[in-house]
């Protein structure tokens, strides 16, 4: 556990956060039950009896961070897009064919991202966002943020992610969420130019 101040953060594979996953299911819990996701306890049941499967996907990487008590005070998890994933057919209008193409190694697929509330404002989730990606061979990561938590998009932005779409990414019924992609440098990688499951930040 690598520390910094009074707060670690541990990576994990996917059987580890099985294991661990009341951490996981504590930060969601909390940092999503808030405006604008204001989630339910039966929402929190639902995303953790996906969890284990998700843990079970290729490429699947997880990181914790947790106070000096062992307190959890943030998580990240995510794992590679397969090749017949169904994440670009979510948005609401088309990106072109190169920009959607999948091959189970070309994109990390940032589930969740959340830091709970004492601990916000210190960096947390920088950390976490860098660890979790600590190393990864994949050309670029991708993920999905409700506009209305305005500290998550401005500091997606920040980190290098630029907004290619918008969906709805359970269905007719769900909030429109904005689709954000950051290009890790690889080769081949694609550069898009335009500004700016499901992955989320709180």
């Amino acid at each position: 556990m690598a520390q910094q101040g009074a707060v670690g953060v541990e990576r994990m594979d996917g059987s580890a956060a099985v294991r661990a996953e009341f951490a996981f299911r504590l930060v969601y819990g909390e940092a999503f039950a808030e405006p604008p996701y204001e989630e339910t306890a039966d929402d929190v049941a639902a995303a953790f009896r996906r969890f284990p499967s998700q843990a079970r996907r290729p490429g699947f990487r997880a990181v914790v961070a947790r106070g000096a008590d062992g307190e959890p005070a943030g998580m990240a998890y995510g794992h590679l897009l397969a090749a017949d994933t169904g994440w670009w057919d979510e948005l609401t209008e088309p990106v072109p064919a190169e920009v959607r193409r999948e091959d189970g190694r070309r994109t990390f697929g940032l589930m969740e991202l959340a830091v709970r509330g004492p601990w916000r404002g210190q960096g947390l989730a920088r950390r976490l966002h860098a660890a979790l990606l600590d190393g990864m061979q994949a050309e670029r990561v991708l993920l999905n943020v409700h506009p209305g938590s305005e500290a998550a998009v401005a500091a997606y932005r920040a980190w290098g992610y630029r907004k290619v779409g918008e969906a709805r990414p359970w269905g007719t019924g769900a909030d429109l969420h904005d689709v954000m992609l950051l290009d890790l440098g690889r080769p081949g990688g694609v550069a898009l130019h335009h500004g700016g499951g499901a992955g989320r930040a709180r």
